[in-house]
């Protein structure tokens, strides 16, 4: 956790060790949105997948599916639509919930199967992913797809709960800040990566802004002198 001491911060460490400082730059990132159903654990990366941008050339001319029907779902898609040959969509959900511009740019293509209602129930496979079971809400029906990659996009969690009140949160809990800076609402601290209120969650993003919050953070200190 995090605390101000007069015009300094005290860190506490998850093993009991504190520190001292006059600047804090947040960096925690996120976690993820698991899958929670049989052999979810067994498969994850193992075909089980999290990232397009990074894992979508492994699935060139493989059947694929994404769990999803949000905007990062079907952008998701529409970067498989270069390699993959067929790439179902499937969404709890009666409706996608894509902004209707992404939805009519995607669902035209013809590798895409979109599947409402679907309720995810189990993941199988032997060393990787070789199908999917879901139920179809509409039929009452379980059905069972041979996908071997299943990109998850399901949304994520901001490690943003140590900071308690110290900082602006927004609705999701991401820490709200100034994205030239990196500043936040309280002074003395900045944040960067998939922590913050940044739309695009991509490594090199995370990267970039880190160091241009810690140009700000330096100057910054400079001034304190």
């Amino acid at each position: 956790k995090i605390s101000k001491k007069d015009s300094l911060f005290e860190v506490e460490t998850d093993k009991g060790k504190k520190y001292t400082a006059k600047a804090v730059l947040v960096t925690s990132g996120s976690s993820r949105r698991k899958l929670e159903v049989k052999g979810a654990k067994e498969f994850d990366n193992k075909g089980i997948v999290y990232c397009a941008s990074c894992d979508a050339p492994l699935f060139e001319g493989k059947e694929v599916a994404v769990i999803g029907g949000g905007n990062a779902g079907l952008e998701t898609a529409q970067q498989l639509l270069a390699y993959a040959a067929k790439i179902y969509i499937l969404e709890r959900g009666e409706e996608f919930k894509a902004d209707l511009v992404t939805q009519e740019l995607v669902l035209k293509e013809g590798k895409i199967v979109p599947i409402k209602g679907a309720e995810l129930l189990e993941i199988k496979g032997d060393k990787f992913v070789r199908s999917l079971v879901y139920k179809d809400k509409k039929e009452g029906k379980e059905k069972e797809l041979a996908v071997e990659g299943i990109f998850v996009e399901i949304g994520s969690l901001p490690n943003s709960s140590f900071l308690g009140n110290l900082v602006e949160l927004n609705k999701w809990g991401e820490v709200v800040i100034d994205h030239k800076t990196g500043r936040t609402s309280l002074e003395g601290i900045w944040a960067a990566g998939d922590v913050v209120d940044q739309p695009y969650k991509q490594n090199n993003i995370s990267m970039g802004d880190a160091v241009k919050a810690l140009e700000d953070l330096y100057l910054w200190l400079q001034k304190k002198k």
